[in-house]
């Protein structure tokens, strides 16, 4: 056997798994782009809630692995209808999220009390809600960019900007890391992210929120797409490691096996959960107010 250091690329991958994430991400890019632009409303609609039903249902199966006891089924329902109640028009985010949290909270103190075994009651519990507020909520903010309600703004293009500056860093982040990735990032938490890749998706995501420049309401103006970029860069990076290290803990290496390449829905969104609240809040609050 050689003795001779490896020489590669820290996160070098082979050349079948790099063609299957390509085909999975071609694809999946062209179905959500139907989904935005030429499906009926109420499709984009079903479709976001599906996923962040799917989401919390991985979620809950990673944490279920480990033997921590949880209330799933009212976890599942509660958190689908957080989408749902935006799509109603009901608006979570300003204030119904605050009802149906402490519901879920009085909900499931009430079904722990009918329990024999009181053990994992903390854990169990705050698992549920944390999953809730990860999956669902961050989630659903697709929705709420998608009927942002600005006079003169097309939301299609809103939600695409979002999707496609996100996945850019994430793609970027995985081709130079690949390339040329050698100083780990997180090796803790991630052995195959390197500062190489972080460099590569900031600069994917910064290029490409310029290149949608064109798509965009005309008060977002460069020095708002250079701050976008820049955030939404880092946070998709940073959505990526916090998925990481919940699988991590859960010990397993992909979400689910949905989608060949890449894993499951919680590893195909897990960047858009960080993306999708911060990408909301700043349009409304620094550019549409």
């Amino acid at each position: 056997m050689s003795t001779q250091p490896e020489t590669r690329p820290l996160v070098a991958r082979s050349g079948a798994a790099f063609a299957t994430r390509a085909l999975s991400t071609v694809v999946l890019l062209g179905a959500v782009g139907w989904v935005i632009f030429g499906a009926p409303l109420w499709i984009f609609g079903m479709t976001a809630v599906a996923f962040v039903g799917v989401g919390l249902h991985e979620f809950f199966s990673m944490v279920e692995r480990q033997g921590v006891f949880l209330y799933r089924t009212l976890g599942l329902v509660i958190g689908i209808i957080i989408p749902l109640s935006i799509l109603g028009s009901f608006e979570p985010t300003r204030g119904w999220e605050l009802v149906l949290m402490v519901a879920a909270v009085l909900a499931l103190f009430t079904l722990q009390l009918t329990r024999q075994d009181s053990s994992q009651t903390i854990v169990g519990i705050g698992t549920v809600l944390f999953g809730i507020f990860y999956v669902s909520w961050c989630l659903s903010f697709i929705i709420k960019l998608r009927f942002l309600g600005v006079t003169g703004v097309d939301g299609r293009w809103v939600v695409a900007f979002l999707i496609l500056v996100t996945k850019a860093g994430d793609i970027g982040a995985y081709l130079v890391g690949s390339l040329i990735g050698r100083h780990p990032l997180i090796i803790q938490v991630s052995p195959s992210k390197t500062w190489e890749g972080l460099a590569g998706g900031l600069v994917c995501s910064l290029a490409t929120a310029f290149a949608l420049s064109p798509h965009m309401p005309q008060a977002v103006s460069r020095w708002h797409l250079l701050a976008l970029g820049v955030i939404l860069g880092i946070a998709a990076q940073l959505g990526d490691l916090s998925e990481s290290l919940v699988k991590r803990d859960c010990r397993v290496k992909d979400s689910g096996q949905l989608f060949p390449g890449i894993g499951g829905v919680l590893d195909l969104i897990d960047s858009l959960l960080f993306t999708a609240p911060l990408c909301y809040f700043y349009l409304r609050y620094f550019v549409f107010r």
